[in-house]
């Protein structure tokens, strides 16, 4: 095996596999990420995460893992993505205030000449707490909400308005690396824990 592709442009899901000391490289996909008209939020990051896989699988020569994830936003099955400009980021902002939502993220593992190996999909709920229109000005003015599915970033200043979440907390930021590593050991692609004992 050649090494391991992240084929993401997200700061957040590079930081969290460096986190882990794995070697990998990064290739941003260069694919459409509209919905689907009718699209479920499920069936949409399944979708987005698999095109990204592929796109940049297609694009190298080689035996490359390539890793696609793509993470959304539901309420009440309606994907809030990110936010095109602060009114967007202000209407988002007011929709999840005082409720649970779900983050949904989907990641694809595929090998050179688009061989899908393993798609999966996690969820987790989150509960904001009742925002003050304040609270959703200052923090639309730190132009964090811009660049982040649900237009908030947990890992960030975004924190502060976050009552509770069940389930996995990478997976909010944008990658569930629990899930993911445990796939990439089970494929044999990874072996994070190897034990050093030549008797174990």
């Amino acid at each position: 095996m050649d090494g391991i592709v992240l084929a993401s442009s997200s700061p957040r899901r590079r930081e969290l596999l460096e986190k882990l000391g794995i070697d990998f490289r990064v290739i941003p996909p260069q694919i459409d990420e509209t919905p689907f008209p009718d699209e479920s939020p499920y069936s949409y990051v399944l979708r987005i995460s698999t095109e990204k896989a592929l796109s940049v699988s297609r694009s190298l020569s080689g035996n490359w893992i390539v890793i696609g994830a793509d993470t959304t936003v539901t309420v009440d099955d309606e994907i809030l993505g990110k936010p095109e400009d602060k009114e967007e980021a202000r209407v988002i902002l007011n929709k999840l205030s005082g409720r649970e939502h779900t983050v949904i993220t989907a990641f694809c593992i595929v090998r050179s000449k688009a061989e899908i190996l393993h798609k999966q999909i996690v969820e987790s709920k989150v509960r904001i707490k009742r925002l003050e229109p304040w609270e959703i000005e200052g923090y639309i003015k730190t132009g964090e909400p811009m660049d982040k599915a649900g237009a908030y970033g947990i890992q960030g200043i975004g924190a502060f308005m976050i009552e509770e979440i069940h389930g996995s907390y990478t997976n909010i930021v944008g990658l569930p690396l629990s899930q993911l590593i445990d796939v990439l050991t089970k494929l044999g692609v990874l072996k994070l824990f190897s034990c050093q004992d030549e008797h174990c």
